[in-house]
């Protein structure tokens, strides 16, 4: 019994370590020839695999970008999961633009494959489906911190959390679109400081004591 649960986890790793080899490889290969030129057989190549392993892996070309979008956009989930429980204006500022920040910089590291994800989001009906649903989970998470922050009397109660965190989003999204495509004349800094600066003064409040 010992023997066969070790044959199993022994496919499993080496199933695990091929997945991961083709995503990498599809990193390569889309970054260097962008979304609509990029093939399933350059993939393969890039990867030295054969038909039967690619597919027993992903359905096809757009499937595999899903998951590459999933482990490119993971780091800035990560950003976004940040503990959020400032107990003063000024903490919530500082948490708030290392927040921003980091997005930003990770936009400029990622720049050659986000421009890809661009190009997908505008040919692919399930890319684009996985790019709202992306949006989703950020302005879901952004909500979560401004209503925290309202519950403790440090954001205004008069506006909408949701409305709100749509609206930072959007914000945050378009630096980083102009970032990736080099539109963008002012340091990451600038940038986050003065979004940072705009969010919180007209979002945040001093805490009454």
């Amino acid at each position: 019994m010992r023997e066969k649960n070790n044959v199993e986890d022994g496919r499993h790793l080496r199933s695990i370590i091929t997945r991961n080899k083709i995503i990498k490889a599809s990193h390569l290969v889309f970054s260097r020839e962008g979304f609509r030129n990029t093939t399933v057989k350059q993939i393969m190549e890039q990867a030295n695999i054969g038909y039967g392993t690619f597919y027993g892996h992903f359905k096809g070309k757009d499937d595999l970008f899903i998951v590459l979008m999933e482990d490119v956009m993971n780091k800035f989930f990560e950003i976004a999961n940040t503990p959020f429980f400032p107990i003063t204006r000024n903490e919530a500022k500082e948490i708030i633009y290392t927040q921003v920040l980091d997005f930003l910089q990770i936009a400029d590291t990622e720049r050659e494959i986000m421009k890809v994800f661009s190009e997908a989001i505008g040919l692919s009906t399930i890319v684009n489906e996985k790019w709202e649903e992306i949006r989703l989970r950020f302005i879901q998470s952004i909500t979560k911190d401004i209503t925290y922050a309202q519950l403790k009397g440090l954001a205004r109660t008069d506006l909408k959390a949701e409305i709100v965190a749509q609206s930072w989003f959007f914000s945050n999204e378009n630096y980083q679109w102009e970032i990736v495509f080099n539109n963008n004349n002012f340091s990451l800094e600038e940038v986050a400081a003065t979004l940072t600066t705009m969010y919180v003064e007209a979002i945040y409040k001093e805490k009454k004591q």
